[in-house]
């Protein structure tokens, strides 16, 4: 039978160990579901970053050939369509 958990062993400094032991006191939360919600968090975090990421560089492909209204998005679109 497989376990529903796997424990996890991490190195901190004392006074990381420390902040994390007051956050979850704080929050009213254990260990485990203070770590639970940080990664949540930090999968946000990493995939705003990639959206942010492409956001750039669609903006800079759409500078680059010119596209810089929605007028021109519109009018690329009906040129597309054949309209």
């Amino acid at each position: 039978m497989e376990r529903s958990s796997r424990v996890l062993a991490v190195s901190v400094p004392p006074e990381t160990a420390r902040d994390f032991e007051r956050i979850a006191d704080e929050e009213g939360r254990n260990r485990s579901e203070l770590f639970r919600e940080m990664l949540r968090v930090y999968r946000v975090y990493r995939e705003t970053g990639r959206f942010e990421t492409l956001q750039r560089y669609g903006a800079a492909q759409a500078r680059r050939i010119g596209v810089v209204t929605e007028a021109d998005v519109e009018r690329l679109i009906e040129e597309s369509r054949g309209l």
